[in-house]
């Protein structure tokens, strides 16, 4: 899927692509790990609190604290940990100057389209966000190692366990 723009204009999706010249590289390098199994017990998820964007480097940061307190813990074998959303979205920044004589040099609001910087996720209230599948057993370490990932949530986020089947 091509990567979007924020701005819709009067209901119909804004994908001006000319102006975007190649769109930044998503920071998250995995969206799934560990071992999948179909005999896992529990599914335990990490929920949004309020809409919200969050940029990739954040999930990447959520990724990886997640996935380190799991294997630390669990060992790869008894859990299956998946990010769920990704991050379509492309932010912009119209950089302006500093110092004495940019007010010669730069344009304003005049053009102000804005170079791509990064992505972030949309994310609408009460969606998952990252997913742990393990065993019963398990299920307070994967609990536990989710509210270290919400931490990097913004407007923060709260945990949901549910059986599964």
């Amino acid at each position: 899927m091509k990567a979007r723009n924020f701005r819709n204009v009067k209901g119909v999706p804004y994908t001006r692509l000319e102006y975007i010249h190649g769109a930044p590289q998503s920071r998250i390098t995995r969206f799934n790990m560990g071992t999948w199994r179909d005999n896992y017990e529990y599914v335990v998820e990490l929920k949004a609190k309020e809409t919200v964007y969050m940029r990739d480097v954040a999930l990447e940061s959520l990724r990886i604290n997640v996935n380190r307190q799991l294997q630390k813990k669990i060992g790869t074998q008894n859990y299956y940990f998946t990010i769920v959303v990704y991050p379509h979205h492309v932010l912009r920044e119209n950089k302006m100057m500093t110092g004495a004589g940019a007010d010669r040099l730069q344009e304003g609001m005049r053009r102000a389209f804005g170079k791509p910087v990064g992505r972030a996720a949309a994310i609408d209230k009460d969606q998952t966000i990252a997913k742990v599948y393990t065993y019963g057993n398990f299920v307070d370490i994967a609990r536990m190692a989710l509210k270290i990932g919400a931490s990097k949530v913004p407007k923060g986020a709260y945990i949901h366990v549910s059986k599964r089947g």
